[in-house]
């Protein structure tokens, strides 16, 4: 039998609404995180033209020779993929940062790193330096994977079982708000013309500055601070301010639980939960998941919304901001994921929005195979916005937060190493790929994402339970029977001993 959330002594129900201090330390956290990601990954496509130009002068300077055109397509490649290769290495630093430091104390330091970043990038130009402009995409790219780590980490720990998944889909509030930031400050308008591309791509370094002022005021994470480091009266003072001091004893309850289960488990490291039969099929989850978002043809969208747009007819000069509508239509689904997801379920949310990507990128092939017909091209761009809403209600939101809740404490970092390091290596391989399957398979590259998206709807169907309002113990043993077959009740009964020797704590 599940345990209930009950307020023991007080009476009261559990708050629908988080306290005004959760939800500030969502947006600190947010603004310096999965902000970053969102808007590096979205400045870089403004100025392309502008850093053709500085890498061919610079060039021209250094050398007294012209920059010969295949020399130029790899410079520019390196400077728009390390940004994935510093993610990937920033991912595998997080899950570091966050045992050693904490969640809190990882952020902050993450931010130094961002602004080191911002200054090469912002100094590269006056000084005809384009290897400063190729290192500051690295640290940069290293931050976001840090931060893509560590906020969920943070906010889902912090977070009310009840609210777990509204508060940890900030992570994609934030993330989409990133990118729509980003198409609105490189319009060339802004920051996106010739003479101020390096202060776009150096803008990074306000939302450090303004995490830096901003997160020290809020608690560590109170899992991290009684689990991990023992320290009960901060744990307690940080669950006060997070939860209020009427609506904090059932989560407490609920950690000294978990703390037992785990009897005095050390944090493990990326390699260990590959041998931890516990832990089998929630790995190949988030191993399945992330590997799945980036894949599903999210990017494959934007790289043909600029050939669909043009083929409806609208002026070259307006497409960047039709594209702003792309931007905003995935911030908005984002908005509208966490207001439903306490009430539909994360299962729902995520097997929907994988089914519907199904259907629209069936729609897609054949409007773009029959793009002679004067409808076709509306169609296209219908099915392009449809898409990103499917996205951003289900992939888009849900696959963060079920890393967060399929693991206990002990195996939540090493998890987010894994699932952050081959959701960045997916990045990094589909934006290596992805122009060869266009050029083979021209608009029926769409048929591969057909495919990838009806496979990680049924791998969903038939794997992955409802995790809503459950505790991390409570989602652990669902896994059980999938993890252990025969051998499930000698397992549950070693859980229901932890929780109530828990209950007796």
């Amino acid at each position: 039998m599940e345990c209930q959330p009950l307020l023991k002594g007080t009476g009261h129900p559990p708050r629908k609404l988080p306290t005004w201090t959760l939800f500030l330390a969502m947006c600190a956290a947010g603004i310096g995180g999965t902000f970053q990601y969102g808007y590096n990954v979205s400045i870089i496509n403004a100025p392309t033209e502008h850093i053709h130009k500085f890498l061919n002068e610079s060039w021209q300077q250094r050398y007294r020779a012209a920059l010969s055109p295949s020399m130029l397509t790899l410079l520019w490649s390196t400077v728009a993929s390390i940004f994935s290769l510093g993610g990937l290495f920033g991912a595998h630093l997080g899950g570091s940062l966050a045992i050693r430091l904490g969640r809190k104390g990882g952020l902050l330091i993450n931010n130094f790193i961002a602004v080191l970043a911002a200054l090469l990038m912002g100094i590269s130009l006056p000084t005809g330096l384009f290897e400063l402009l190729i290192v500051g995409r690295f640290l940069i790219g290293m931050n976001t994977g840090i931060g893509l780590c560590l906020q969920p980490l943070y906010i889902g720990e912090a977070a009310p079982k009840h609210l777990r998944g509204a508060m940890t889909m900030g992570s994609s509030i934030f993330l989409t708000g990133g990118i729509l930031t980003g198409q609105v400050i490189g319009l060339r308008e802004l920051l996106g013309g010739e003479k101020s591309w390096p202060f776009l791509v150096s803008s990074c370094c306000f939302p450090a500055f303004f995490q830096l002022l901003t997160l020290p005021w809020f608690p560590e994470s109170p899992r991290y601070l009684f689990i991990d480091r023992g320290d009960e009266a901060k744990c307690i003072k940080a669950l006060k301010r997070f939860h209020g001091p009427l609506q904090y004893q059932v989560e407490m309850e609920d950690i000294q639980r978990e703390r037992i289960a785990l009897q005095g488990e050390k944090p493990k490291k990326p390699w260990e939960l590959f041998t931890d039969r516990s832990v089998r099929w929630q790995l190949i989850t988030v191993i399945l998941l992330p590997m799945g978002q980036q894949l599903s043809g999210i990017n494959a969208i934007y790289f043909y919304a600029s050939y669909v747009f043009t083929e409806a007819g609208i002026p070259p000069s307006e497409i960047p901001y039709v594209t702003l509508g792309t931007g905003a239509c995935e911030c908005l689904t984002a908005l509208t994921c966490g207001l439903l997801i306490e009430s539909m379920g994360r299962r729902r949310l995520i097997l929907g929005g994988y089914s519907l990507m199904t259907a629209w990128c069936i729609v897609l092939t054949c409007s773009l195979t029959y793009q002679v017909y004067t409808w076709a091209p509306y169609l296209s761009m219908a099915s392009i916005f449809a898409f990103i809403l499917s996205f951003g209600l289900g992939p888009g939101g849900v696959t963060n937060i079920l890393t967060a809740e399929l693991f206990t404490q002990s195996s939540r970092p090493a998890a987010y190493m894994i699932a952050g390091s081959l959701s960045w290596l997916s990045f990094f391989t589909i934006g290596m790929l992805f122009p060869f399957i266009v050029k083979g398979l021209r608009q029926y590259c769409f048929v591969v994402f057909v495919l990838e998206c009806c496979l990680v709807a049924i791998f969903i169907f038939f794997v992955i339970p409802e995790t809503k309002n459950k505790t991390f113990l409570e989602i652990k043993r669902e896994f059980h029977k999938l993890n252990f077959g025969r051998r499930i009740q000698e397992h549950e009964g070693e859980l229901c001993e932890g929780q109530h020797l828990g209950r007796e704590f």
